[in-house]
């Protein structure tokens, strides 16, 4: 049985629990619980958890008294254990009223190939299990997966490197930081070619993040645990004092939430120079704040990022000002779980001084002209070659590419600092700007009509003249 057939298996399980009213990211969560404690088995690594809790033990009890058990294991892990441990269970409650079901989830999960499991990765199981529930549109879970393909493209471009600070401010389930330490470790033949101290730095510190929603920080915890990696993953919010902890990092990936806060409040941030209440334009401003001296970012963000007005366009200067803007990606359109959403990529590096470190801006038109992605047509990593290579290529002048633009930042400021360019102009899209006037539109619909009076008058008065004709 391979890892996508265990993954299918464990989808399965979630049928079993809807007469319980779980919703998929419920159950996700919950299977987070039982799945820590069976890897923890299959690894060797219950020297932590107490005896009483174990694995073995839950696979004995049935009825109410599992259900007891159960809930006090949760509260058990959740307050008197430590570490990592102790953060997946803090706050831990189960959804499942039937004790039936949790045994039958506990029995399906018992009997799966673990071996096999284990060849393959017990994390790339889990992840492929968080990637099911992102697909799930009745899950919601969408808002916080980023395709795999696009998180593999913008890790490839920003080369990680053995001994840098990377970090995601908006981490989600972590997949851009594990994608990162998957790079590290690839090209360093699994960090045999890393000095011992090195070595430890990438399994203990070198990925961070923060997380807002504490479910989605239990699949980030769990995410990273088995994926070898210790690192700190907070619990809160990025946008409030706790963020001001976060900075001088090498790399920052990330793809951070839209929206504007509730109730149009501003971000709590007292360091912020620009504060808005545009979630997006504030984790903006703190990723090229946390980024050290020659520091770089690629990041995630929809289109009103280059258009909006106010302090929309002061946050835009900034940026420029502070790090070099090289390039944007314009992504297609159908990539994420809220299908309207257009969304970019913006790759910065931070400057040496604070000004004038934007000379020119390159663009990539994904959108324009591509095919409509979503189930039936997944994004693939072929669909971004001629992107990598124009992004690559040692001289970007002589790339021979349609959808690859140039903006010097005199261009750009004549254009009222807006850096929403570089679309190819598509004869099929009509655009407000191609629009008649309204005034004049009226104008022709009331000269056509009058034209259509007299033409009707006109053929009403021919035919009472046939009928004239008629009766003579």
């Amino acid at each position: 049985m391979n890892t996508q057939e265990i993954i299918q298996k464990l989808w399965n399980l979630c049928n079993v629990l809807r007469d319980d009213g779980i919703t998929y990211h419920e159950y996700v969560t919950e299977l987070t619980y039982i799945l820590f404690l069976k890897m923890a088995k299959e690894t060797g690594a219950e020297a932590h958890i107490p005896e009483a809790y174990r694995w073995d033990v839950l696979t004995e009890k049935s009825g109410l008294e599992l259900k007891k058990y159960y809930q006090d294991l949760l509260t058990e892990l959740g307050e008197h254990c430590q570490g990592r441990i102790r953060e997946i269970y803090e706050g831990a409650q189960t959804k499942i009223d039937e004790p039936k079901n949790l045994e039958k989830i506990i029995k399906a999960i018992n009997e799966l190939d673990w071996f096999s499991a284990k060849e393959e990765g017990l994390g790339n199981l889990y992840e492929g299990l968080l990637e099911k529930n992102a697909n799930e549109k009745k899950s919601g879970a969408g808002q916080y997966f980023t395709p795999r393909v696009l998180i593999d493209v913008m890790v490839e471009l920003t080369k990680p490197q053995p001994g840098e600070r990377c970090n995601d401010p908006a981490c989600g389930t972590f997949g851009f930081m594990i994608a990162a330490h998957e790079y590290v470790r690839q090209h360093t033949d699994d960090f045999f070619d890393l000095d011992q101290d090195t070595a430890n730095f990438e399994a203990g510190d070198a990925f961070t993040g923060c997380e807002l929603v504490h479910d989605t920080h239990r699949l980030a915890l769990m995410n990273a645990m088995l994926h070898d990696m210790n690192g700190k993953i907070a619990l809160g919010d990025t946008l409030s004092s706790l963020g001001k902890e976060f900075k001088n990092y090498d790399l920052v990936l990330t793809n951070p939430p839209f929206g504007t806060k509730k109730g149009g409040e501003r971000a709590t941030r007292d360091d912020f120079t620009f504060p808005t209440s545009n979630k997006q334009l504030n984790f903006l401003q703190h990723i090229y704040r946390s980024l050290k001296r020659g520091g770089r970012a690629a990041v995630v963000l929809p289109d009103n990022v280059l258009f909006a007005d106010g302090d929309g366009e002061k946050i835009r200067v900034d940026l420029m000002d502070k790090c070099n803007l090289h390039t944007i990606l314009r992504l297609p359109t159908g990539i994420f779980y809220a299908q309207g959403v257009k969304t970019n990529v913006l790759f910065f590096t931070r400057g040496e001084e604070d000004k004038g470190n934007t000379s020119e801006v390159w663009y990539y038109d994904l959108r324009t002209n591509m095919p409509s992605f979503g189930k039936t047509h997944p994004l693939a990593k072929s669909d971004f070659t001629g992107f990598m290579a124009a992004y690559e290529a040692k001289d970007r002048e002589k790339v021979s590419d349609e959808r690859w633009h140039k903006f010097t930042r005199e261009e750009i400021a004549q254009k009222g600092n807006s850096l929403d360019l570089g679309l190819i102009r598509d004869e099929s899209v009509l655009d407000y700007k191609d629009l008649p006037d309204p005034e004049e539109s009226a104008r022709a619909a009331a000269s056509q009509l009058e034209e259509a009076v007299d033409l009707l008058k006109q053929v009403a008065d021919e035919l009472a003249r046939c009928r004239k004709g008629e009766k003579a």
